[in-house]
C-alpha cells in the first residue's frame, strides 16, 4: 500500500518520517471523539458501526488507523478516564477523618460506575488487552487500598474488609444500578453502614 493510500505523507523537514495527511487526521479526531462519547454512553463493547456512523467515516477506516477494537478503546478512554478517576478520588481525600475518606472515596467511585458505562466496563476488565486503561483503574484501586489501610488502623473499619472486597462493592453497585436505576445509592449506604467496626460479623463463606 502506498503511502498516499495509508493516508500518510514524508514529512519535509529532513528527517523522512511518515506523517497524517490532514484528512487523515481528521478522520482520527472525529473517531476519537465519537468513541469517547459511545463508550460513555452505551460501554465499552458499543458497536464499532455505530462508531464509524456518528464519527461519519466507514468501519473499515477505524480498523485502519487504530488496528482494533481494545487499540481504539486504550486510545481515546485512559486520559479521560484519569482525570475523572483523580477528581473523585482527590474530592474524597479532602474529607476529614480515615471513616469518612474512605466512604468518600466508595462513594465517588460507585458514582461513576453507575454514570459511566465505559468506566464500569474498565474496571469490570471486560477487555483486558487494554493496557493504559488498566493502568488507570489499578492506580485508583492502589489509592483505595491505603484508605482501607488507612481507616483499619483508625479502629473505624472492620478488620475483616479486604481490599479485594472493594471490587465487590462496585461491581454490585453497577449491577443494581442496572437493574433498578437510582436504587444503588440506598444499597450503598446499607452495605457502608455494615463495614463499621461495630457491625455484626458476616456470615462465613
Amino acid at each position: 500500500m502506498s503511502n498516499l493510500e495509508a493516508g500518510v505523507a514524508v514529512a519535509n523537514d529532513g528527517t523522512g518520517r511518515p506523517v497524517l495527511r490532514r484528512d487523515a487526521q481528521r478522520s482520527i479526531e472525529k473517531i476519537t471523539a465519537a468513541a469517547l462519547e459511545l463508550f460513555t454512553e452505551r460501554g465499552l463493547d458499543c458497536p464499532l458501526e455505530e462508531i464509524a456512523r456518528r464519527a461519519g467515516v466507514s468501519p473499515g477506516t477505524i480498523y485502519h488507523r487504530f488496528g482494533s477494537r481494545e487499540a481504539l478503546i486504550d486510545a481515546v478512554a485512559p486520559d479521560l478516564a484519569a482525570a475523572k478517576l483523580s477528581r473523585a478520588i482527590d474530592e474524597a481525600g479532602a474529607r476529614e477523618g480515615a471513616w469518612e475518606r474512605f466512604y468518600g472515596y466508595v462513594e465517588a467511585i460507585s458514582f461513576l460506575m453507575t454514570t459511566d458505562a465505559a468506566l464500569s466496563d474498565a474496571f469490570a476488565r471486560r477487555y483486558d488487552d487494554t493496557p493504559r486503561l488498566g493502568a488507570v483503574c489499578e492506580e485508583a484501586l492502589a489509592h483505595g487500598a491505603v484508605l482501607v489501610k488507612e481507616a483499619h488502623e483508625s479502629g473505624e473499619l472492620r478488620d475483616d474488609f479486604l481490599v479485594e472486597d472493594l471490587m465487590s462493592i462496585f461491581l454490585s453497585v453497577a449491577a443494581v444500578s442496572r437493574s433498578v436505576p437510582g436504587a444503588w445509592r440506598r444499597a450503598l449506604a446499607f452495605t457502608l453502614d455494615g463495614l463499621r467496626a461495630s457491625a455484626a460479623p458476616p456470615p462465613g463463606p
